[in-house]
Protein backbone atom coordinates (compact mmCIF):
# COMPACT_ATOMS: atom_id res chain seq x y z
CA UNK A 1 0.00 0.00 0.00
CA UNK A 2 3.01 2.47 0.62
CA UNK A 3 4.48 1.72 -2.07
CA UNK A 4 1.25 2.46 -4.16
CA UNK A 5 0.99 5.88 -2.60
CA UNK A 6 4.59 6.44 -3.17
CA UNK A 7 4.07 5.95 -7.11
CA UNK A 8 0.86 7.63 -7.45
CA UNK A 9 2.96 11.02 -5.61
CA UNK A 10 5.35 10.28 -7.63
CA UNK A 11 3.44 10.41 -10.66
CA UNK A 12 1.74 13.62 -9.10
CA UNK A 13 4.63 15.02 -8.62
CA UNK A 14 6.38 14.91 -12.28
CA UNK A 15 2.95 16.08 -13.69
CA UNK A 16 3.22 19.04 -11.62
CA UNK A 17 6.73 19.66 -13.07
CA UNK A 18 5.45 19.06 -16.41
CA UNK A 19 2.48 21.53 -16.15
CA UNK A 20 5.17 24.34 -14.41
CA UNK A 21 7.07 24.02 -17.41
CA UNK A 22 4.84 24.15 -20.23
CA UNK A 23 3.59 27.60 -18.10
CA UNK A 24 6.93 28.74 -18.29
CA UNK A 25 7.47 27.62 -22.14
CA UNK A 26 3.75 29.37 -22.88
CA UNK A 27 5.47 32.65 -20.77
CA UNK A 28 8.40 32.58 -22.90
CA UNK A 29 6.91 32.31 -26.34
CA UNK A 30 4.46 35.27 -25.19
CA UNK A 31 7.49 37.62 -24.41
CA UNK A 32 9.94 37.07 -26.94
CA UNK A 33 6.40 36.90 -29.41
CA UNK A 34 6.45 41.01 -29.85
CA UNK A 35 10.02 40.94 -31.01
CA UNK A 36 9.56 38.06 -33.56
CA UNK A 37 6.67 39.84 -35.01
CA UNK A 38 8.72 43.06 -35.39
CA UNK A 39 12.22 41.08 -36.89
CA UNK A 40 9.64 39.43 -39.32
CA UNK A 41 7.74 42.35 -40.54
CA UNK A 42 10.72 44.93 -40.32
CA UNK A 43 14.18 42.99 -40.59
CA UNK A 44 13.31 39.11 -42.57
CA UNK A 45 10.32 40.39 -44.84
CA UNK A 46 12.06 43.36 -46.26
CA UNK A 47 15.29 40.70 -46.34
CA UNK A 48 13.70 37.91 -48.77
CA UNK A 49 11.76 40.71 -50.28
CA UNK A 50 15.18 42.55 -51.47
CA UNK A 51 16.20 39.32 -52.58
CA UNK A 52 13.24 38.79 -54.43
CA UNK A 53 13.39 42.15 -56.46
CA UNK A 54 17.15 42.25 -56.72
CA UNK A 55 16.84 39.74 -59.97
CA UNK A 56 14.37 42.40 -61.44
CA UNK A 57 14.90 45.22 -63.48
CA UNK A 58 11.44 47.82 -61.94
CA UNK A 59 10.92 50.83 -60.30
CA UNK A 60 8.17 52.79 -58.96
CA UNK A 61 6.94 54.09 -62.61
CA UNK A 62 6.79 51.11 -64.60
CA UNK A 63 6.13 47.10 -64.72
CA UNK A 64 9.43 45.15 -63.57
CA UNK A 65 11.34 42.92 -66.09
CA UNK A 66 12.96 39.86 -64.87
CA UNK A 67 16.97 40.21 -65.52
CA UNK A 68 18.00 37.27 -63.78
CA UNK A 69 21.85 38.03 -62.61
CA UNK A 70 22.03 41.28 -64.33
CA UNK A 71 22.27 43.67 -61.56
CA UNK A 72 24.58 41.89 -60.05
CA UNK A 73 26.70 41.39 -63.03
CA UNK A 74 26.23 45.88 -63.51
CA UNK A 75 27.44 46.02 -59.54
CA UNK A 76 30.50 43.45 -60.11
CA UNK A 77 31.28 45.35 -63.11
CA UNK A 78 31.53 48.60 -61.25
CA UNK A 79 34.68 49.89 -60.49
CA UNK A 80 32.98 52.63 -58.27
CA UNK A 81 31.71 49.60 -56.20
CA UNK A 82 34.59 48.37 -55.32
CA UNK A 83 36.38 52.01 -54.44
CA UNK A 84 33.38 52.01 -52.19
CA UNK A 85 34.25 48.96 -50.78
CA UNK A 86 38.44 50.24 -50.02
CA UNK A 87 36.86 53.50 -48.44
CA UNK A 88 34.55 51.29 -46.32
CA UNK A 89 37.75 49.37 -45.37
CA UNK A 90 39.96 52.37 -44.77
CA UNK A 91 37.42 53.85 -42.49
CA UNK A 92 37.35 50.66 -40.52
CA UNK A 93 40.96 51.18 -40.41
CA UNK A 94 40.44 54.18 -39.27
CA UNK A 95 37.90 54.81 -36.99
CA UNK A 96 37.45 50.78 -35.34
CA UNK A 97 40.91 50.60 -33.48
CA UNK A 98 41.40 53.95 -32.51
CA UNK A 99 37.90 53.85 -30.56
CA UNK A 100 38.37 50.60 -29.13
CA UNK A 101 42.30 51.74 -27.33
CA UNK A 102 40.48 54.83 -26.19
CA UNK A 103 37.58 53.27 -24.80
CA UNK A 104 39.48 50.58 -23.20
CA UNK A 105 41.99 53.43 -21.30
CA UNK A 106 39.32 54.97 -19.99
CA UNK A 107 37.22 51.90 -19.07
CA UNK A 108 40.30 51.13 -17.08
CA UNK A 109 41.01 54.84 -15.70
CA UNK A 110 36.90 55.35 -14.77
CA UNK A 111 37.41 51.90 -12.77
CA UNK A 112 39.54 53.50 -10.51
CA UNK A 113 37.67 57.20 -9.93
CA UNK A 114 35.39 57.76 -6.58
CA UNK A 115 32.02 57.28 -7.69
CA UNK A 116 31.34 60.66 -7.18
CA UNK A 117 33.52 62.39 -9.72
CA UNK A 118 33.10 58.94 -12.06
CA UNK A 119 29.60 59.76 -12.38
CA UNK A 120 30.25 62.96 -13.99
CA UNK A 121 32.96 61.54 -16.40
CA UNK A 122 31.30 59.26 -17.10
CA UNK A 123 28.40 61.78 -17.98
CA UNK A 124 30.92 63.48 -19.55
CA UNK A 125 32.31 60.04 -22.21
CA UNK A 126 28.94 59.45 -23.31
CA UNK A 127 27.59 62.84 -24.29
CA UNK A 128 28.78 62.90 -27.81
CA UNK A 129 26.93 59.42 -28.07
CA UNK A 130 23.62 61.31 -27.91
CA UNK A 131 24.65 63.88 -30.11
CA UNK A 132 23.27 64.38 -33.59
CA UNK A 133 25.68 63.46 -36.17
CA UNK A 134 24.39 66.32 -38.16
CA UNK A 135 25.22 68.50 -35.63
CA UNK A 136 28.26 66.20 -34.68
CA UNK A 137 29.46 66.91 -38.32
CA UNK A 138 28.45 70.85 -39.32
CA UNK A 139 30.55 71.80 -35.86
CA UNK A 140 33.49 69.55 -36.65
CA UNK A 141 33.11 71.15 -40.45
CA UNK A 142 33.16 74.47 -38.94
CA UNK A 143 36.08 73.40 -36.86
CA UNK A 144 38.31 72.22 -40.10
CA UNK A 145 37.17 75.32 -42.40
CA UNK A 146 39.96 76.29 -44.25
CA UNK A 147 39.56 80.01 -43.79
CA UNK A 148 38.31 80.24 -40.02
CA UNK A 149 38.77 76.61 -38.80
CA UNK A 150 40.36 76.43 -34.90
CA UNK A 151 42.23 73.86 -36.62
CA UNK A 152 44.22 76.08 -38.76
CA UNK A 153 44.37 78.11 -35.97
CA UNK A 154 46.25 76.04 -34.13
CA UNK A 155 48.27 74.77 -37.24
CA UNK A 156 49.39 78.72 -38.22
CA UNK A 157 49.91 79.57 -34.37
CA UNK A 158 52.93 76.50 -34.40
CA UNK A 159 54.16 77.97 -37.41
CA UNK A 160 52.50 75.59 -39.74
CA UNK A 161 49.84 76.04 -43.12
CA UNK A 162 46.66 75.96 -43.41
CA UNK A 163 44.90 72.09 -44.66
CA UNK A 164 42.29 72.32 -46.79
CA UNK A 165 41.43 69.30 -44.05
CA UNK A 166 37.79 68.56 -45.89
CA UNK A 167 38.77 69.45 -49.87
CA UNK A 168 42.12 67.08 -50.09
CA UNK A 169 42.09 63.59 -51.37
CA UNK A 170 44.40 62.70 -48.60
CA UNK A 171 43.25 64.19 -45.47
CA UNK A 172 39.12 64.12 -45.92
CA UNK A 173 38.71 60.55 -44.44
CA UNK A 174 41.28 60.62 -41.80
CA UNK A 175 39.29 64.36 -40.53
CA UNK A 176 35.76 62.40 -40.97
CA UNK A 177 37.09 59.71 -38.71
CA UNK A 178 37.82 62.37 -36.28
CA UNK A 179 34.13 62.94 -35.86
CA UNK A 180 32.93 58.71 -35.97
CA UNK A 181 35.99 58.56 -33.30
CA UNK A 182 34.61 61.70 -31.36
CA UNK A 183 30.44 60.16 -31.86
CA UNK A 184 31.56 56.53 -30.98
CA UNK A 185 33.97 56.54 -28.02
CA UNK A 186 31.63 57.47 -25.39
CA UNK A 187 28.99 54.15 -25.85
CA UNK A 188 31.59 51.18 -25.97
CA UNK A 189 33.20 53.15 -22.78
CA UNK A 190 30.65 52.03 -21.37
CA UNK A 191 30.76 48.91 -22.80
CA UNK A 192 33.99 48.35 -21.46
CA UNK A 193 33.70 49.49 -18.19
CA UNK A 194 30.66 47.35 -17.23
CA UNK A 195 33.22 44.82 -18.56
CA UNK A 196 35.74 45.56 -16.44
CA UNK A 197 33.57 45.85 -13.64
CA UNK A 198 32.12 42.28 -14.01
CA UNK A 199 35.40 40.61 -13.39
CA UNK A 200 35.52 39.26 -10.11
CA UNK A 201 38.23 41.58 -7.38
CA UNK A 202 39.31 38.42 -6.13
CA UNK A 203 41.74 38.08 -9.29
CA UNK A 204 43.27 41.29 -8.98
CA UNK A 205 43.81 40.71 -4.81
CA UNK A 206 45.23 37.21 -5.60
CA UNK A 207 47.57 38.61 -8.47
CA UNK A 208 48.72 41.90 -6.25
CA UNK A 209 49.81 39.06 -3.26
CA UNK A 210 51.72 38.03 -5.82
CA UNK A 211 53.77 40.83 -6.72
CA UNK A 212 51.85 41.74 -9.99
CA UNK A 213 51.82 45.44 -11.29
CA UNK A 214 49.56 46.95 -12.92
CA UNK A 215 50.62 46.03 -16.03
CA UNK A 216 51.05 42.48 -15.84
CA UNK A 217 47.39 42.77 -14.04
CA UNK A 218 46.41 44.15 -16.96
CA UNK A 219 47.98 41.71 -19.66
CA UNK A 220 47.20 38.31 -17.61
CA UNK A 221 43.66 39.35 -15.92
CA UNK A 222 41.79 41.90 -17.80
CA UNK A 223 42.35 41.52 -21.38
CA UNK A 224 41.81 37.50 -21.28
CA UNK A 225 38.37 37.62 -18.69
CA UNK A 226 37.29 41.00 -21.33
CA UNK A 227 37.59 38.86 -24.77
CA UNK A 228 33.38 38.36 -25.39
CA UNK A 229 33.69 41.81 -24.27
CA UNK A 230 35.87 42.97 -26.89
CA UNK A 231 33.79 40.75 -29.64
CA UNK A 232 31.06 42.30 -29.22
CA UNK A 233 32.27 45.78 -29.63
CA UNK A 234 34.36 44.75 -32.32
CA UNK A 235 31.73 43.44 -34.20
CA UNK A 236 29.22 46.06 -33.64
CA UNK A 237 31.45 49.45 -34.24
CA UNK A 238 32.95 46.89 -37.88
CA UNK A 239 29.52 46.42 -39.29
CA UNK A 240 28.43 49.91 -37.92
CA UNK A 241 31.19 51.84 -39.32
CA UNK A 242 31.09 49.64 -42.87
CA UNK A 243 27.59 51.22 -43.10
CA UNK A 244 28.33 54.67 -42.35
CA UNK A 245 27.37 57.30 -44.43
CA UNK A 246 25.83 60.14 -42.81
CA UNK A 247 29.13 62.08 -42.35
CA UNK A 248 30.37 61.82 -45.27
CA UNK A 249 27.13 62.99 -47.19
CA UNK A 250 26.88 65.79 -44.72
CA UNK A 251 30.63 67.01 -44.81
CA UNK A 252 31.90 66.18 -48.57
CA UNK A 253 29.13 64.40 -50.75
CA UNK A 254 31.06 61.46 -51.09
CA UNK A 255 34.41 64.27 -52.63
CA UNK A 256 36.45 65.00 -53.24
CA UNK A 257 37.29 62.70 -56.25
CA UNK A 258 35.31 59.82 -54.41
CA UNK A 259 37.98 59.53 -51.46
CA UNK A 260 35.11 59.30 -48.98
CA UNK A 261 32.33 57.38 -50.95
CA UNK A 262 31.68 54.63 -48.71
CA UNK A 263 29.26 51.74 -49.72
CA UNK A 264 26.25 52.75 -48.50
CA UNK A 265 26.57 56.48 -49.67
CA UNK A 266 27.46 54.77 -53.63
CA UNK A 267 23.96 52.96 -52.63
CA UNK A 268 22.22 56.25 -51.77
CA UNK A 269 23.29 58.23 -54.73
CA UNK A 270 22.16 55.86 -57.07
CA UNK A 271 18.77 55.35 -55.44
CA UNK A 272 18.54 59.30 -55.60
CA UNK A 273 19.68 59.34 -59.27
CA UNK A 274 18.76 56.45 -60.94
CA UNK A 275 14.91 55.43 -61.36
CA UNK A 276 15.67 51.78 -61.59
CA UNK A 277 16.01 49.50 -58.30
CA UNK A 278 17.27 46.75 -59.44
CA UNK A 279 21.11 47.83 -58.77
CA UNK A 280 20.31 49.53 -55.49
CA UNK A 281 18.72 45.95 -54.30
CA UNK A 282 21.96 43.85 -55.69
CA UNK A 283 24.51 46.40 -54.50
CA UNK A 284 22.56 46.45 -50.52
CA UNK A 285 22.70 42.65 -50.75
CA UNK A 286 26.29 42.08 -52.00
CA UNK A 287 27.31 44.21 -48.73
CA UNK A 288 25.24 42.53 -46.49
CA UNK A 289 27.65 39.38 -47.38
CA UNK A 290 30.64 41.63 -47.18
CA UNK A 291 29.50 42.48 -43.45
CA UNK A 292 28.68 38.89 -42.51
CA UNK A 293 31.77 37.79 -43.88
CA UNK A 294 33.89 40.44 -41.70
CA UNK A 295 31.85 39.77 -38.97
CA UNK A 296 32.71 35.66 -39.43
CA UNK A 297 36.16 36.35 -39.23
CA UNK A 298 35.91 38.38 -36.35
CA UNK A 299 34.26 35.75 -35.01
CA UNK A 300 36.88 33.42 -35.80
CA UNK A 301 39.70 35.16 -35.35
CA UNK A 302 38.61 36.24 -31.47
CA UNK A 303 36.94 32.64 -30.10
CA UNK A 304 34.67 33.78 -27.53
CA UNK A 305 34.09 31.72 -25.00
CA UNK A 306 31.86 31.27 -21.90
CA UNK A 307 32.90 32.80 -18.52
CA UNK A 308 32.71 30.29 -15.87
CA UNK A 309 33.48 31.22 -12.17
Amino acid sequence: MATIQEGLGERLRVRWIDRKVNRDNVTAFVMIAPCVILLTIFVIFPLFNAVRWSFFNWSFYREPTFVRLENYRRVLNDPRFYNSLVVGVRWIALVVPTRFIIAFTLALVLKHLTRGFGSIVKTAVYAPHVTSIVVASWVFMYLLDYQAGLFNAVMQAFGGERQAWLAEVSLALPSQALIGVWLGFGFETLIMLAGVNDIPEAYYEAAIIDGANFMQRTLRITIPMMKNVFLFVLVTSTTASMQQFQIQHLTTQGGPLNSTTTPNLLIFNHFRDDPTLGYTMSASLLLFVVIATISALLFRVIRSERLED
